[in-house]
């Protein structure tokens, strides 16, 4: 619980970031260093709140309070083995996670909650600082064979689990570079790499089979998949972008987010920038479509590389600052928020509709017919007299995602898709015998907390079936155990 009094006597902070006019010149990671006392003192604010509804807020379960009394009490190995219970990768989600427990925290009633996700990587760092993370290859190996298709957050959380349950596992990514979302859809300025590839060099030498540039149902028929392994399990996301199908669709500098943002990790990565595809930012107008975190990560981007302008739209209401009357506590709080790319430096707009794009002559972008909107007579209504062209040369589009990709290996297996196009299941188990799914591919577009949670429910109705009983834990049972 940490310090009976903490949240009395201690106000949340986070850790200082570096200066916005100096971080947008690189893609290191926005927040300086701080000390462990810093992050005890924050842990000493978790208060005795009888029933901590974090654990419900968190798709992993984690079991907060107590790691947080640990790293209060200065111990910092015991929050660590705490902590690896529930959550793989504590590294990602204590950078990357919207932290929907911080919402569900009981001091969050009427004060700022505990800061959990800080204190999160606070204490996986801590771990690897002391080398408390080590390989840990089973000690005993099945004779089960199991391949994991994608290799984001829940094919990684998926690997890890059933590997730790002694199976061979050979995880499949279409990429040249491991690690999927992590690697290609986060910029680095909220994920620097390293932290991506440390995490699978550990797998790697605990046992799991890395295969980068292979391509399911390409290189490799699904049905050969099938043949080779005991079991299947599909988390290849889901990768469809929804679209923006107004005139001038066709110019020249319209772009979805995610081509934008893969784009610059592969050249924060090394790759040279002649062998791919043609998308800066650089001296351009750069209007930003849709307000969420890809559309955030876009404006980081664009920023960084120079745009001379940037402009964010989104077509709902303005969030309100605080909490409105139909979205209580302890949901996630759907409030206004600044994030560290904003902070660098954009526009912001709400109710406003795109329309049209412009183009020039040449076939190339020049603008963005927008109108604003008002609400009215239970649906959106444009509002006479505010049309008006925005200039731009680079639109962005982050307007989410529909379902995983068909053409390929889910059309090879002959899986069955709901009405929204995604996997079909029950209890992770596919209409094919031995084919599972897990992550947004399974539950539409999501977090990446919630995709690693997919994974390890999706890893234990694989062992379940392979071996009939599995010792792997759920997030369920979880709850009772602490």
């Amino acid at each position: 619980m940490g310090k009976a009094t903490g949240f009395l006597e201690v106000g949340r902070k986070l850790p200082e970031k570096r200066n916005p006019k100096e971080r947008i010149k690189d893609f290191k990671e926005v927040y300086k260093a701080h000390t462990a006392e810093f992050t005890e003192e924050q842990a000493s604010r978790c208060m005795d709140c009888g029933v901590p509804f974090c654990h419900m807020g968190c798709p992993l379960g984690n079991n907060i309070p107590e790691f947080n009394d640990a790293v209060y009490r200065k111990e910092w190995k015991k929050a660590y083995d705490i902590l690896d219970t529930t959550n793989n990768f504590p590294e990602f989600t204590g950078r990357i996670c919207p932290a929907p427990c911080e919402s569900a925290c009981v001091l969050a009633i009427n004060k700022p909650a505990i800061t959990i996700e800080m204190i999160e990587k606070s204490i996986i760092e801590m771990a690897f600082k002391n080398s408390w993370v080590k390989p840990r290859p089973p000690k005993k190996r099945s004779d089960k064979t199991v391949a994991v298709v994608g290799s984001g957050p829940a094919g990684l959380a998926a690997a890890d689990q059933l590997n730790k349950a002694g199976h061979t596992v050979h995880l499949y990514e279409r990429a040249d570079r491991m690690g999927g979302l992590l690697r290609y859809g986060i910029p680095d300025f909220k994920l620097e790499k390293w932290v991506v590839e440390r995490r699978i060099s550990l797998m790697e030498q605990e046992g799991v089979v890395m295969h980068p540039n292979t391509n399911i149902g390409e290189d490799i028929e699904g049905n050969e998949l099938l043949d080779q392994y005991d079991a299947v399990i599909l988390s290849i996301g889901s990768t469809i972008p929804r679209d923006l199908k107004i005139p001038g669709r066709s110019f020249e500098g319209i772009h979805f987010a995610m081509d934008f943002l893969t784009r610059q990790n592969k050249i924060v990565a090394g790759d040279s920038e002649n062998n791919l595809p043609e998308i800066t930012a650089k001296g351009k107008d750069v209007i930003v479509i849709g307000g969420g975190d890809t559309g955030s990560d876009c404006i980081g981007t664009s920023n960084r590389q120079g745009a001379n302008s940037i402009f964010q739209i989104e077509l709902l209401n303005k969030p309100p600052l605080k909490r409105s009357e139909d979205n209580p506590w302890p949901e996630y709080a759907h409030v206004f928020q600044v994030t560290s790319s904003h902070a660098e430096g954009c526009e912001r707009a709400w109710s406003l509709l795109t329309k049209e794009f412009i183009g020039d002559e040449q076939g190339k972008l020049k603008g963005v017919k927008v109108v604003d909107l008002e609400w009215k007579n239970n649906g959106f209504e444009e509002i006479e007299g505010s049309e008006r062209i925005i200039p731009c040369q680079l639109a962005l589009l982050a307007i989410g995602y529909l379902h995983p990709q068909h053409e390929g290996l889910l059309n090879q297996l002959g899986v069955e898709l709901t009405d929204r196009g995604n996997v079909a299941d029950k209890n992770y188990q596919t209409n094919i015998d031995k084919v599972f799914a897990a992550g947004d591919m399974r539950r539409g577009q999501s977090l990446v907390v919630w995709a690693m949670s997919e994974g390890r429910e999706a890893a234990r109705a694989v062992d379940e079936f392979l071996m009939e009983k599995s010792e792997l834990p759920s997030k369920d049972a979880s709850y009772y155990a602490m």
